[in-house]
């Protein structure tokens, strides 16, 4: 089956609608997507870590699941679809900012995204989608900054944006 993503301007407005792949070739164009952080009560931070199947940044560690809406899909709704289909879980979400951001990517891919970032709570264990998440794993906010200090190439580019951006909040 074909998964497309919406185009989009700078400001989030979109221009069109193309193959998923497609719109990560050739320097990548941008297109919408989102991210998702979901906390627990101890405020740790619930962490996916990508399958290596996928088609970029297999094995990495990111935020607990992103992905883009389909068009004709609101933004939000597309979260809490995919926060079910990755993680089998939904719980309520709200936007916390949104950004744009380019970085280029493993098998000659780019990521050229407007990404918007929702943060949710969440106290259980996720039942992970194995073609989606290799693992996952909840962790401190001041354990997961040092990591990412660390042992930078662990994490995907876009996980590590949205941190720096969370942490001055």
């Amino acid at each position: 089956m074909t998964e497309n993503v919406i185009l989009v301007d700078d400001n989030d407005n979109q221009i069109g609608v193309e193959e998923k792949i497609a719109a990560h070739q050739n320097g990548g164009k941008r297109h919408r997507a989102f991210s998702i952080l979901i906390f627990n009560d101890k405020n740790e931070l619930m962490l996916q870590q990508r399958a290596l199947s996928k088609y970029h940044c297999g094995g990495l560690w990111t935020n607990t699941c992103c992905s883009h809406p389909r068009p004709g899909e609101e933004t939000e709704a597309a979260a809490h679809r995919r926060l079910q289909e990755e993680m089998g879980f939904d719980c309520e979400l709200r936007e916390k900012f949104s950004f744009n951001y380019t970085a280029p990517l493993d098998h000659d891919l780019t990521e050229n995204e407007h990404d918007h970032v929702f943060v949710g709570n969440y106290n259980l264990e996720p039942k992970i989608n194995k073609e989606e998440a290799e693992s996952w794993k909840w962790i401190s906010m001041i354990e997961l900054n040092k990591d990412v200090l660390e042992n930078p190439d662990k994490y995907t580019f876009w996980f590590k944006v949205i941190l720096a951006e969370f942490n001055k909040h």
